[in-house]
């Protein structure tokens, strides 16, 4: 048998399993490492009262996976290095306790501290007309939640989880969201597939946004990104335009500075972003297809630790402006009634100087010998300042 299902939740059956474990046996043996193991549980007590963490061990990369919290990942470790960042919210918030309409919108980031979650699927962005900040998916649970075990080859888990965001004389729209790992590899791929369930047309954006602190995010950290262009969104970004491809140490009272990005890729659209330590000897990659996430954002959040000491690569169908504005741009995707739009999305981490320089050198070869035309001020077009 070349792969196992086991559902762990499916409310159409009255299925949920509160407490579930796998590991490696006579039946299930994997050939790429003898000590992977998947397992389940419910947090209980405060904010978190209900959230479902599944554990995800390949051997040697680990993911805690949310599904009540749109199938978003928590944290994660590789070669016994620490992967996400420290929130000021410190634990996963049930999505009952996150009001998105709190403090003018943006109450989305009561609920914010995944090293990976998806903004849309509706919309992304700050608040505006057309709904609050970055949308609904972070919080939102899977109603169905599976893990496949396959065991051809290397052998490959991986955890799916179907989500709805839909209502009345709205959207409707269904995200099928599987993570998969080869078993003792450093790398796991996120594919998604978002399908309109409506019998008209219905536009989607999302972005993914990949939270990153220390060891990889450090004073000389590097952003390594085969840029076309890079123009800062706002007036606070052009100010530090001369460094956007750096970071700098904690700063009390740091504001954000975001920059938007054209990228090259090779001859199968696929395209690269690394960030790496000062040193680099760590190093944490994103390979996505631009054909599927057209556009990347660079999010410097360098503020003091107790604040949040940050950054975020931000691969996406549309730059996180208002939706509007996006719209006027071109750059919100319409789906026809029972379309689909499917991203691959693939991150690796890097432990020594060889395998870093190697993704360097990977970047290098998308660039060529095309330096980034660098804007100094928001460009027409990407920004609506």
């Amino acid at each position: 048998m070349p792969h196992r299902d086991f559902p762990l939740t499916d409310v159409s059956r009255r299925l949920w399993h509160d407490q579930f474990s796998l590991t490696p046996s006579a039946e299930l043996k994997l050939a790429g490492s003898d000590k992977w193991s998947v397992g389940k549980h419910t947090l209980r007590g405060g904010v978190s009262d209900g959230v479902d963490v599944i554990e995800l061990n390949n051997g040697r990369l680990s993911l805690s996976i949310l599904p009540t919290r749109g199938m978003g990942l928590w944290k994660g470790a590789c070669d016994g290095i620490d992967l996400g960042w420290k929130s000021p919210v410190a634990l996963p918030v049930h999505p009952a306790f996150v009001n998105a309409h709190d403090r003018g919108g943006i109450g989305w980031l009561g609920g914010f501290n995944e090293w990976l979650c998806r903004c849309g699927l509706d919309l992304n962005g700050p608040p505006g007309p057309e709904g609050t900040l970055h949308g609904r998916i972070a919080n939102l649970p899977a109603h169905t939640v599976t893990i496949r075990i396959e065991t051809d080859g290397p052998g490959t888990i991986g955890v799916t989880g179907v989500i709805d965001e839909s209502m009345m004389f709205g959207s409707n729209l269904r995200l099928t969201s599987t993570v998969e790992t080869v078993a003792g590899s450093n790398r796991f791929t996120i594919i998604d597939q978002i399908t309109n369930r409506r019998g008209v047309s219905a536009e989607i954006e999302l972005l993914y946004h990949i939270n990153t602190g220390r060891p990889f995010l450090e004073p000389g950290a590097r952003c390594v990104v085969p840029a076309l262009e890079v123009a800062p969104r706002d007036a606070r970004a052009a100010e530090g335009i001369d460094h956007y491809e750096t970071f700098a140490a904690p700063q009390a009272g740091y504001a954000e500075q975001v920059y938007f990005f054209d990228l090259a890729a090779d001859s199968n659209s696929r395209t690269a972003t690394l960030l790496r330590n000062a040193a680099g000897d760590k190093g944490l990659s994103v390979h996505f297809d631009r054909r599927e996430l057209p556009h990347f954002t660079l999010w410097k959040n360098t503020q003091a630790e107790e604040d949040g000491y940050v950054t975020g690569f931000e691969p996406a169908t549309n730059f996180p402006n208002l939706k509007p504005f996006e719209r006027e741009q071109g750059r919100v995707i319409t789906l026809p009634p029972g379309g689909s739009h499917t991203i691959r999305l693939e991150i690796a981490v890097y432990s020594t100087a060889e395998s870093v320089r190697a993704v360097e050198e990977e970047i290098a070869t998308l660039q060529g010998n095309r330096p980034p035309k660098v804007h100094r001020e928001p460009r027409p077009g990407w920004s609506p300042t």
